[in-house]
């Protein structure tokens, strides 16, 4: 795997204290949505969703990065909708959180997403367009959805729903607990193959696309 550029850490977690604690019924069941103060100006739109379950037990949790054009859109140059609609189902049927990350295009903002998949267009691949902008590969830092997680009293995962390493390193590396990395599905198109590729081999994402769902 080649090393990939992410954007710093923070040295020092800020201070997240929940700001809106609401009801909303989903077609899948109620859930309560959480709003937050003290999030970094970037991310300050990311919400907590709480999908049910035991609080005192450590949760199933996904931290899923905002995609437009994949969450809304259905956009079939990524995966991101696909697997935003198994964890909503998975926790529906299990309990837990979702933390829907205001970080679009690994954090780098709509507008210089656009700007890069024009670059993929013309034949480079996620990682190169973002750096050809000038802007990291991976503009995100999970160690403050660890001050997120603590805010709302999880320490302690029983299962992170992702396939990205670098979730459960930086969480484990602010103080959260993960007890078991759940990988989701492989949603494979003709064209997002290139993209779950690039994932896989310079990501160091846990992607096997003999296992496409």
């Amino acid at each position: 795997m080649e090393d990939v550029e992410i954007a710093p850490m923070s040295a020092i977690a800020p201070t997240v204290r929940v700001e809106t604690m609401t009801a909303i019924p989903l077609p899948g069941g109620m859930t309560t949505w959480y709003s937050f103060c003290g999030l970094p100006s970037q991310i300050e739109d990311t919400v907590a969703i709480f999908f049910g379950g035991d609080p005192h037990e450590p949760p199933l949790v996904r931290i899923h990065s905002s995609c437009l054009t994949g969450d809304r859109f259905e956009s079939l140059l990524c995966d991101c909708g696909a697997q935003l609609d198994q964890a909503v189902e998975l926790l529906h049927e299990n309990g837990g959180w979702l933390i829907y990350h205001d970080a679009e295009g690994r954090g780098i903002g709509l507008r210089a997403k656009l700007k890069a998949y024009e670059l993929q267009r013309l034949g480079r691949d996620t990682i190169d367009a973002n750096v050809e902008l000038g802007l990291p590969a991976d503009g995100r830092d999970f160690t403050v959805i660890g001050s997120l997680l603590r805010c709302i009293g999880v320490t302690k995962i029983k299962r992170l729903l992702t396939n990205n390493p670098a979730k459960t390193e930086q969480l484990v590396r602010s103080g959260i607990a993960v007890e078991q990395v759940m990988p989701t599905g492989v949603f494979v198109e003709d064209t997002n193959r290139e993209y779950l590729l690039t994932k896989r081999k310079r990501c160091g994402h846990n992607i096997n696309l003999n296992q496409a769902c």
